[in-house]
């Protein structure tokens, strides 16, 4: 189901970002004599980066409306109270600005960190998590989420993301050109074989470009966990880990752009390890007990 909403949000911005250009006459790449690759290049990095930081820019949005997370304002019981409590804490030890706190309603343990600069973030967590952790564990995830907030995980994945955008559509570009001129012999290169193959190249590409994406979320991971374990303790992050170690068998409710931020990620094993956002939880415990 991620996948199928990840080509479906791609196909939505594709026909939006092509159908707007086209009508403000964007396309100064495109001559008489083919492409002019400089300012492809200079095309993509643009609306590839752009498209990224607006994305960023509206992360915490979508996450709240995705999500369905009721932000926690003026707290309104004893677990709440302990929860924004304990974020607050947490931020501060960690050096950052008090993030907005939040739950959403889900059966699976889980938990995120999301916003475009580390003072001004959002920290959500699972109705699933707070009934299935105890307090020290829940602290220690929501210690690794402020990690997350403090390492800038969300604006790095965000600049890597705009960076592989923008080599997508540039290869893409390539592809369609290519295409246009050996298979449809239209001799500009930029005929409506361009346009067709520079769509299916842009999808095809983007899957595969995420696996950089992946990789990196993968290692900030680590990273978080590592946060996690000097901002609560080693034995809690580990603790909270096997937790969710005993309950990995239960799908993930996230949103695919969420996932990235979220302790625990979904074993895709139709795809491999490629396209995993997170390490394997025994990893991840392995490396927390060798510290």
């Amino acid at each position: 189901m991620r996948i199928i909403l990840f080509l479906m949000t791609n196909l939505a911005v594709v026909f939006v970002a092509s159908i707007t250009l086209s009508l403000l006459g964007v396309g100064s790449y495109l001559t008489q004599q083919g492409i002019n690759y400089q300012a492809l290049l200079a095309f993509c990095l643009v609306f590839g980066m752009a498209g990224s930081i607006v994305s960023l820019l509206l992360s915490k949005f979508m996450a709240k409306r995705g999500m369905g997370v009721q932000i926690i304002e003026q707290p309104g019981n004893q677990e709440e109270q302990w929860l924004h409590t304990t974020v607050a804490d947490l931020a501060k030890k960690a050096g950052i600005g008090m993030p907005e706190v939040g739950v959403f309603n889900s059966d699976s343990p889980n938990a995120f960190a999301t916003g475009w600069n580390k003072n001004n973030a959002l920290v959500a967590v699972s109705t699933g998590l707070l009934r299935r952790m105890n307090r020290e564990q829940v602290a220690a995830v929501l210690g690794h989420e402020i990690g997350h907030v403090a390492n800038g995980d969300m604006v790095t994945l965000a600049l890597i993301q705009g960076v592989v955008n923008a080599f997508v559509m540039f290869f893409a570009r390539i592809v369609g050109s290519f295409v246009d001129r050996a298979i449809f012999k239209n001799e500009r290169g930029y005929g409506i074989g361009f346009f067709i193959a520079t769509f299916v190249a842009e999808m095809i590409l983007g899957i595969l470009a995420s696996t950089i994406v992946f990789w990196f979320s993968r290692r900030r991971e680590y990273r978080a966990d590592q946060a996690g374990a000097d901002l609560v303790s080693p034995a809690a992050m580990i603790s909270a880990l096997q937790a969710l170690r005993e309950s990995y068998g239960q799908p993930s409710e996230m949103p695919g752009e969420l996932v990235a931020f979220g302790i625990s990620g979904e074993l895709k094993q139709q795809f491999g390890g490629l396209f995993m956002s997170h390490p394997p939880l025994e990893a991840r415990i392995i490396a927390l007990q060798k510290l």
